[in-house]
């Protein structure tokens, strides 16, 4: 599925968010800079604006970006190559369930934007994403989630799953995709559940941040360091 909309997922993203998107991933980056992170997974990559944004904006950094559709990658590599950063950013093609390639305890930090609805096993990505971080580092997660003011809930509602489907489809020509992108936001875990599994997989210190009136929401966690 996201083979298919990989070459218009950008333009679509920027649109039907009215650019919010872009400064939800700044604040993002802003977190992973001040946790003094060098070394970063950026799972779930997709596209890779989350990745370049980091190399930019991260002085020293070096970021693996991994994802499980190649044609996204194959988007975020031509992006990466005309921006200069080949040397910054490296992409995987791999599962977050499946992490095998990625050493225990290798990364100062980890982020996933809009990724973690799409875990088939959400507690096993979590866990295997909690091996991959050194003790002390840092998880950085940015997901779309259900505002809980009525009104607001209502006008999101009829923005996500009427006229969303609507546009995606006829620009990407795959309304599936953009059926299934506001579902998987309904069937997600609250954000007090998300917490919950976060610090079921490990992760101490978990604290979360309302974005744009609740339509998405940052989670921090850590892995414990080993003097505690």
């Amino acid at each position: 599925m996201f083979d298919n909309i990989a070459s218009t997922y950008d333009g679509l993203n920027h649109i039907l968010s009215f650019n919010i998107d872009r400064l939800w991933r700044r604040r993002v980056v802003r977190i992973v800079r001040g946790t003094g992170a060098k070394r970063i997974m950026d799972m779930a990559t997709g596209t890779g604006d989350l990745a370049i944004a980091m190399a930019k904006r991260i002085p020293g950094s070096h970021i693996l970006g991994v994802d499980l559709s190649r044609k996204m990658l194959d988007v975020a590599q031509n992006k990466i190559r005309r921006q200069g950063l080949d040397e910054r950013i490296i992409l995987q093609h791999g599962d977050a369930e499946r992490l095998d390639a990625v050493a225990s305890e290798s990364l100062d930090a980890v982020t996933v934007a809009f990724g973690v609805r799409n875990f088939d096993d959400l507690a096993g990505g979590l866990q295997q994403i909690h091996r991959t971080i050194r003790p002390g580092g840092t998880l950085v997660v940015l997901e779309f989630s259900t505002p809980r003011n009525r009104a607001i809930r209502w006008f999101y509602a009829q923005y996500s799953h009427r006229l969303l489907p609507q546009i995606g489809g006829l620009v990407s020509k795959d309304k599936r995709a953009y059926v299934y992108l506001p579902e998987s936001v309904d069937e997600f875990p609250s954000p007090e559940r998300f917490c919950d599994l976060l610090g079921g997989a490990g992760f101490c210190d978990v604290t979360r941040h309302s974005l744009s009136c609740g339509i998405a929401h940052i989670y921090v966690a850590r892995r414990a360091p080993l003097t505690e």
